[in-house]
């Protein structure tokens, strides 16, 4: 996307604001939730996104307005429906908005589809009124064929969103896997209903606005909203920050 300025803002709205370290504490979730807020007229995220331990301090913490996500069956994505399920349940309990379920990939490489889009299922059923986004890990399924499996699963089972990557593996989203997902969304049935999530490596407006070039030519300018479209990342709102900042500056430079 050429303007900075416009990708920030697209960026900011459909950010998941994102706290997933080992170390994490309630100090940590305080802090987290803290950034999201910001300063007056910057404009908040559509969501922070933790550990589901961390749900009712976060959802406390917060406005109704930014949602409250946390992971489930992360990062490793095993195939394990109980656990998935005890998981999303958490979330749920606690007053989470969102649930981002980790695939279970390896169990797709392995050839076991439908072990994999059992869990799905599951967890869809376990989580009606909340956002379900479809971690498929695209950067270490390894191969197309397999990404539009992944894909197939998420869309067939009702998710919200497909979400490339848990941002704990060598290899996080990719602008060509990006649009195999986002081509695998408008072939489907479903294709109004479903949002794409690029998570793994994106810490820059520039980087986001790769993903959001390819989402308005996939979806259309109408998916560019946090409905449709979602960051997951850390250190990508110190960035979105300093390009608002600037155009700002730029802006009373020149007199506006």
């Amino acid at each position: 996307m050429s303007d900075p300025i416009a990708a920030a803002r697209i960026a900011l709205a459909c950010l998941d604001l994102t706290s997933l370290n080992d170390r994490d504490d309630d100090a940590a979730i305080d802090r987290l939730c803290a950034q999201a807020i910001g300063p007056p007229g910057r404009g908040w995220p559509a969501a922070v996104c933790v550990w589901p331990r961390f749900v009712a301090r976060a959802r406390a913490a917060l406005p109704a307005t930014i949602g409250v996500a946390a992971v489930a069956n992360f990062p490793a994505g095993a195939l394990d429906t109980d656990a998935a399920l005890r998981d999303a349940g958490a979330i749920v309990d606690a007053g989470g908005d969102e649930v981002d379920l980790v695939l279970p990939w390896r169990a797709l490489q392995a050839g076991d589809a439908a072990g994999a889009a059992t869990l799905v299922r599951a967890v869809r059923a376990a989580t009606r009124g909340r956002v379900l986004k479809l971690i498929i890990e695209s950067g270490e399924l390894g191969g197309d064929a397999l990404i539009d499996a992944a894909c197939a699963i998420g869309l067939d089972a009702g998710v919200d969103f497909l979400k490339t990557s848990t941002g704990k593996t060598p290899h996080g989203a990719s602008p060509v896997a990006a649009q195999r997902m986002l081509r695998a969304i408008v072939a489907h049935a479903r294709r109004d209903a479903v949002g794409f999530k690029a998570s793994g490596g994106v810490r820059t407006v520039a980087d986001a606005g790769l993903y959001i070039a390819l989402t308005r030519a996939t979806l259309g300018d109408a998916a560019l909203t946090p409905r449709r479209l979602r960051f997951g990342a850390s250190g990508l709102l110190a960035d979105i920050a300093a390009v608002l900042a600037g155009g700002a500056a730029a802006a009373r430079a020149d007199g506006y």
